[in-house]
């Protein structure tokens, strides 16, 4: 039986001499008595199929052959869409891992961006068009997005969410469009309900179809791309809302209603495309629509085996599994995520009723609605430059807690000076500018999810703490929907007052959740370094521990 040699990194890799234990490591026998194991022998010369390999030794969980042979049969009983190309000993170059990940940015977040515009120029055209029970309207949907956040994840994890997604797109997106024949208060309530019950889920459900292709540093980045759609949307939105609600007449139809119609049959398009465009995973980007699929056989296996070197527990459960009531119920009682649920659920709120009422506010400051559309745009370039920013920085330093904590110490001064400001809300301009500046904060969803996602460690309880962060970030919405009211009109003074409040109460939580995972990291440490070697192996083997629960699991923070 052949072993693994070792082969020293080509020119274009960062040099690393391997030390005795890891050459000894390198040399260890792969069993070879069936062709259908994951841990089958390389042939000759696939260690160097191209110059420079990556042999990753300091990154690779699999070196040990039991702790291999452990994952392998996990990979196995949960018959992971991947385990075919599973291999413990399969080296690649950074070169290749980069193609590949640029043609990942090309194929999944693209998509995936190009899906939460859809979603955003549904839930943001509101806005653009009606002011009347526009902050009941707000409450209805959010109160029915919540309700179906939950049921719409468990249905996405058992059929996977390259089917689900595409059928939730189409169906808000004809009842989008549906909100053009609305008569009246009813049937307005109606539609608003009817679209949160089809949006619900659709965040988290895009989040566990990325972590199917990307690790988990590179996770963060990618849903900062998938965020920014968020802003992009707004201001192509602003156009688009500029031109259709000059409409206004043709075939004796009011501007408001050609918008509904429009942008609903735009997101409808999406909705159609997502269906042949969403591979459910790495290895099955090929089908008869696509034959030669867009990764090659190589491509895939490097995308399965970065990922599960990544992070093992990625190939615990298929992406046709369903999530038991047991594996919902451990999810729910992970306590050590609930320290960011609750950031999830305070976060946003300082920002969400200046960001909300931003039109309204306009107009009432003597804006046109036309100007009124077109001056949201400013803010939200500059949110797209200071997202991808701090994401990016975030990536780069390993740090997520103090780069999310630039959002509210943004947030802070501009919210003291709509409160303190005695201009505030009522100089047009100089109201305009200081919302501007508040809003073009640095958004940290991106970070948070991404941190979420990492301390999830399995793909069951990563796709429950996706939809329970996010069902979080609604009861926030909800309640930041409630925070200006008709009686504090025009100024907002209590209102803002209690955003002041919340923000303090962010910046106390990012700290504190900083704090517990470095003290539960260090104490984890210290049991952790008492055992002996042996030991050490025997428990990553035969835990029953999973996910976040496992000792030689460190929490990100």
């Amino acid at each position: 039986m052949p072993s693994i040699e070792y082969k020293p990194n080509g020119p274009a890799m960062d040099q690393h001499i391997p030390t005795a234990d890891e050459k000894e490591k390198l040399q260890y026998i792969v069993s070879t008595t069936s062709l259908e194991s994951p841990l089958q022998s390389i042939e000759s010369g696939n260690a160097s199929e191209s110059e420079g390999t990556c042999e990753r030794i300091d990154e690779n969980p699999f070196l040990d052959p039991k702790i291999a042979q452990h994952w392998a049969d996990v990979y196995e009983k949960s018959k992971y869409e991947g385990r075919h190309v599973f291999d413990p000993t399969f080296n690649w170059t950074k070169v290749e891992e980069k193609k590949l990940v640029r043609r990942l940015d090309w194929h999944v977040c693209l998509w995936a961006c190009i899906m939460y515009f859809a979603v955003q120029l549904d839930r943001g055209n509101l806005s653009q068009a009606l002011s009347d029970d526009y902050n009941f309207g707000s409450i209805v949907f959010a109160f029915s997005f919540l309700a179906s956040e939950l049921p719409c994840q468990l249905i996405s994890k058992k059929t996977g969410p390259d089917r689900w997604i595409p059928v939730q797109v189409t169906l808000w997106s004809i009842t989008a469009a549906a909100q053009s024949s609305i008569t009246g208060r009813k049937s307005f309530l109606t539609c608003r309900c009817i679209l949160g019950i089809l949006e619900g889920g659709f965040t988290a459900e895009v989040v566990l179809w990325l972590s199917y292709f990307y690790t988990s540093r590179e996770l963060p980045v990618r849903l900062s791309f998938f965020f920014t759609a968020m802003s992009a949307t707004s201001i192509i939105a602003s156009v688009l809302a500029y031109a259709i609600l000059h409409m206004r007449g043709v075939l004796g139809w009011a501007g408001w209603r050609w918008l509904f119609l429009i942008e609903g049959l735009m997101t409808l398009t999406a909705g159609l495309a997502s269906f042949f465009m969403m591979p459910s995973s790495a290895v099955s980007t090929k089908i008869w629509f696509r034959p030669k699929g867009w990764l090659s056989e190589r491509q895939s296996k490097i995308a399965v085996n970065r990922l599960l070197q990544d992070d093992p527990s990625k190939g615990d459960m298929n992406n046709r599994e369903g999530i038991t009531f047991r594996g919902l119920w451990n999810a729910a009682r992970d306590y050590d995520l609930w320290p960011l649920y609750a950031i999830g659920l305070v976060a946003y709120i300082p920002t969400t009723p200046p960001s909300h009422y931003l039109t309204l506010t306009l107009r009432h400051l003597g804006f046109s609605t036309y100007n009124t559309n077109l001056l949201t745009i400013p803010h939200s370039a500059v949110h797209i430059l200071t997202l991808l920013a701090v994401t990016w920085l975030s990536e780069r330093l390993n740090s997520r807690a103090y780069l999310a904590l630039l959002q509210p110490l943004w947030t802070l001064p501009c919210i003291l000076a709509l409160r303190f400001w005695h201009g505030a809300l009522k100089d047009p301009w100089q109201t305009y500018a200081l919302v501007t500046v508040l809003l073009s904060y640095p958004y940290c969803h991106a970070i948070v999810v991404g941190w979420c996602s990492k301390n999830s460690n399995n793909v069951g309880s990563r796709a429950m703490s996706a939809v329970f962060y996010s069902m979080c970030v609604q009861v926030g919405s909800i309640c930041a929907n409630t925070v200006y009211r008709e009686d504090d009109r025009p100024l907002y003074h209590r209102g803002n007052r209690n955003l002041i409040i919340v923000n303090v109460l962010v910046v106390a939580l990012m700290v504190g959740t900083k704090a517990y995972y470095v003290l539960k990291n260090k104490r984890r440490e210290r049991i952790w370094r008492s055992m002996s070697a042996g030991e050490q192996v025997d428990y990553k083997v035969n835990t029953k521990s999973s996910g976040s629960r496992r000792l030689d699991f460190r929490f990100a923070h």
